[in-house]
Order: structure tokens, then C-alpha cells, then sequence
């Protein structure tokens, strides 16, 4: 299959849409609150069921990582950025400055590559932020307010699960 397919999802955060090439997850859409989104029936595409069902892991607590097959960046830089930010511990945060030396790179391509993310939960940016522990800015859902409840969501998580 090489069609594109969508299918959405009432998360516990909001309304999010995925889209499948059938190959690859391609992106996913957290909407802002109240704001109406119509998504015709899931189609029967096995890799955007595979997709919600580790969502669904992720926010039942389940599961801290994604197994999925993502389209790589289009670039090698971009691949780099990207699975700096996706190798951020669940639960845990890190600083745009930090990942840029560890990626060799810049802060602000760090910031670039978090606000370009087509893959949000999945490559963690919610899980970058400023030098100081400023939670910084968020460009799904409703924002920094959605950002700061998936920091939140996983450090719940995070403590439910200590022994």
C-alpha cells in the first residue's frame, strides 16, 4: 500500500490523528482542545491499528516506548536530531543545550527539529526543555498546556510504577 490513511483517536489529552503511508507512520496530530475534528471510520490499514494500540499502551501506562516504523528523516542531520530527542528517558527531560552537544549540534537546531516533529509522543519532544527548567514552547494540542501535561502524565506514571 502506498496510499496515504488516517485514522483518529479520542486520546485522554484530546482528539489525535494518525497518518500511515501502510509502510511507515508518517504523522501524528494532537488537536487542540474543542476543536472539531471528523474522522471517518478507521480503516483497516494493520499498521495504524498497531499504532493505536501502543498510544492506547502508552496512556494506559503500559508501555514507555514505541515499536513502530517511522519515516526517516530526510536528512542525516534530521536523523540525528531526531533520535537524540527520541533517546530521552520516559519521564525524565532534557535541555535543548544538552541535546544539541550530545547531537553535535546547535540548540536552535534542536528547537527546529522539536517544532518540526511530525511524530509528537512517539519522538518525545514534549520531553525538551529549557536550560532552566522552563518548560518552553510546544507546538501540538493546546500548547505548552498539552506539553506540560504529557510531562506531567509521565511522571505520574513514573512514580505509580517505582516499587
Amino acid at each position: 500500500m502506498d496510499r496515504l490513511a488516517t485514522c483518529g483517536w479520542n486520546a485522554p489529552l484530546g482528539h489525535i490523528r494518525i497518518t500511515s503511508d501502510g509502510h511507515h507512520v508518517l504523522s501524528l496530530t494532537i488537536f487542540p482542545s474543542g476543536e472539531e475534528v471528523e474522522d471517518g471510520p478507521p480503516p483497516a490499514v494493520p499498521l495504524l491499528v498497531e499504532t493505536v494500540t501502543q498510544l492506547r499502551q502508552w496512556f494506559a501506562g503500559e508501555r514507555q516506548q514505541f515499536d513502530l516504523p517511522l519515516r526517516p528523516s530526510n536528512t542525516t542531520r534530521g536523523q540525528v536530531l531526531r533520535d537524540t530527542i527520541a533517546a530521552i528517558p520516559y519521564g525524565e527531560t532534557a535541555s535543548y543545550g544538552h541535546l544539541a552537544r550530545l547531537a553535535g549540534s546547535g540548540p536552535r537546531a534542536i528547537g527546529q527539529a522539536c517544532r518540526r516533529n511530525p511524530l509528537p509522543i512517539i519522538i518525545p519532544c514534549h520531553r525538551v526543555i529549557a536550560a532552566h527548567g522552563e518548560i518552553g514552547h510546544y507546538s501540538g494540542g493546546d500548547g505548552v498546556a498539552t506539553k506540560a501535561w504529557l510531562l506531567n502524565f509521565e511522571q505520574i506514571q513514573q512514580q505509580r510504577n517505582m516499587p
